[in-house]
């Protein structure tokens, strides 16, 4: 169930809150390389299906901030602005890779908002913490701390 915010002010009092968990969404080869033609990034634990595949990886391998370019798509299942005026991405804190994501892997993001503070003309700046889940394992894929700024409509 998807959370709604009708304004900055509920954001700012959901410091604390339990986000829960979108649905899954399956990462595919094509995917991958796609990502690494807009990156540039072919190394070949990415896109070498049979190299990687001999290797001790056993299979190509996402790229880590593939992953991480994923929670707006990942997070749009756990909350929404309503009647905010708008609301930006304002970085990231700390982002760590814990596990390898392999072609067919099912991911979902789990979210919670760690904190949220007032700033100026309005605004409500928030971190909330992203662990993208791999279907079938203990340990995510990506734990990412963004922060992001609600103004007021």
């Amino acid at each position: 169930m998807t959370i709604t915010f009708r304004n900055v002010d509920e954001f700012k009092n959901a410091a604390g809150t339990d986000l829960g968990a979108g649905d899954w969404f399956t990462i595919t080869q094509n995917r991958i390389n796609a990502f690494a033609d807009t990156t540039e990034d072919h190394q070949w634990i990415h896109v070498d299906t049979e190299r990687a595949a001999a290797s001790e990886l056993g299979s190509t391998v996402a790229h880590g901030y593939l992953t991480l370019s994923l929670i707006p798509r990942l997070s749009s299942d756990l909350f929404t602005f309503d009647a905010a005026g708008r609301a930006i991405n304002y970085g990231l804190d700390k982002v760590r890779f814990p596990s390898f994501v392999r072609p067919g892997s099912r991911l979902r993001a789990r979210g919670s908002v760690e904190w949220t503070r007032e700033i100026d003309h309005g605004g409500v700046l928030g971190c909330v913490r992203y662990t993208i889940e791999i279907e079938g394992q203990d340990s995510p894929a990506c734990v990412a701390d963004a922060l992001m700024v609600a103004f007021p409509a």
